[in-house]
């Protein structure tokens, strides 16, 4: 226990004398299984991976959009960090769209501007960051659909940014969930939002 204590602060330590960022320790991270690593405004963010139901709302939008995904070619996925040049912020989308052939930041992350649309699915842990931090930092990423599903709020909906200008979202839909609501282009895309009812 104390080698283990020991190990930890010499780690903090060096990393603290180096002053290595956000981002620089990130790329230095093995793999964590289990756990979703991010990289939003500067400061990482460790957190465990979502509830079932969580999961569940990121894979019936995946089936949702699977007959769009083959017509166009495009990818969905869970679980993939994207990387947003500039900052170089490191989100990983609860689902993440884009063509087969997004161009890649190193081996692991797809380039922000390349992707077509992410979500997020609004769980009591990521409040703020889901509607407040990542909504900016795709924004600057140049994602032109943002979907933020959120169960938790007061009256449970889905919103959809679009339309950038300024580094910004110009655009935000809302319907609670339970009515339709249009994926606008690139997507054009009319979602059935019942299907987020768990």
């Amino acid at each position: 226990m104390t080698e283990e204590k020991h190990q930890t602060e010499s780690t903090y330590a060096k990393l603290t004398r180096t002053g290595m960022t956000a981002r620089e320790l990130f790329d230095a991270l093995p793999p964590i299984p289990d756990l979703r690593v991010e990289v939003i405004e500067g400061k990482m963010l460790v957190s465990p991976m979502g509830s079932p139901e969580h999961a569940w709302m990121a894979t019936e939008l995946h089936n949702a959009l699977s007959p769009l995904l083959k017509q166009r070619g495009w990818r969905g996925a869970m679980g993939l960090n994207i990387c947003v040049e500039g900052p170089r912020d490191s989100p990983a989308p609860d689902y993440v769209l884009a063509p087969s052939d997004c161009p890649r930041w190193g081996k692991w992350e797809l380039l922000a501007s390349g992707v077509v649309m992410v979500a997020e699915v609004v769980s009591p842990s990521s409040v703020y960051t889901d509607r407040v931090e990542k909504r900016r930092t795709y924004a600057l990423g140049r994602v032109p659909i943002y979907v933020l599903i959120d169960p938790i709020a007061d009256e449970p909906s889905v919103t959809v940014f679009s339309e950038i200008k300024d580094d910004a979202y110009q655009v935000a839909i809302t319907e609670q969930i339970g009515a339709p609501i249009m994926l606008p282009a690139p997507v054009d895309f009319e979602l059935d939002t019942s299907i987020f009812k768990m």
